[in-house]
């Protein structure tokens, strides 16, 4: 399949990106668990998860476009089942959003862990079906959606590990204050 190999390139440095990212969101989350915050398996799964889920999106949707495929069908089949599938794990996020009590989602939180994720699985669900039609244009949505789920993770990622950051000062100033208080009280 000639029309294939100039992309390999490209498939090797997204999904080597988003081997790298997952590690780095692993560190994250242990930073997370050494903090005093507040968390819950709701909250993580709202908008801890899906940063690892989309860095393996844009690493598994590059093992399947570098797979020595037989046919573009075999292509598509796999492209279309993983785009039906993360269809459906962004209903799942959304759900998980919806339900976690911890954190209020503003806009910015609904369009990058919810909105985006689901035209980028849609795509690639629109892109299997137009893959053996139109084959170029498919292959360049194929390659934005794996670049796009990157961007997500790296998005989202960054949005938690600030917020985590600003909660933490302000939970260390609170603690520093009540310790000084209580201090205070006790000498009077």
């Amino acid at each position: 399949m000639n029309y294939l190999s100039g992309w390999q390139n490209f498939y090797v440095i997204v999904g080597s990106s988003g081997g790298a990212l997952i590690g780095l969101q692993f560190v994250v989350i242990a930073l997370m668990a050494g903090t005093r915050m507040r968390t819950n398996d709701e909250s993580i799964g709202a908008f801890g998860t899906p940063n690892v889920v989309h860095f393996g999106g844009a690493l598994a949707i590059s093992a399947i476009m570098t797979a020595p495929w037989p046919t573009l069908s075999a292509i598509a089949v796999a492209i279309g089942l993983f785009g039906l599938g993360g269809l459906i794990y962004s209903m799942i996020v959304l759900r998980r959003a919806r339900r976690q009590t911890l954190y209020r989602p503003v806009f910015e939180d609904w369009l990058w862990f919810v909105i985006l994720p689901f035209i980028v699985y849609a795509a690639l669900v629109v892109a299997a079906i137009f893959l053996r039609i139109s084959t170029q244009t498919a292959l360049f949505v194929i390659g934005g959606a794996a670049l796009g789920l990157l961007f997500i993770g790296i998005h989202n990622a960054w949005d938690t590990v600030t917020y985590v950051v600003a909660n933490r000062s302000e939970a260390t100033t609170e603690a520093t204050e009540s310790t000084e208080n209580t201090e205070a009280e006790n000498r009077t």
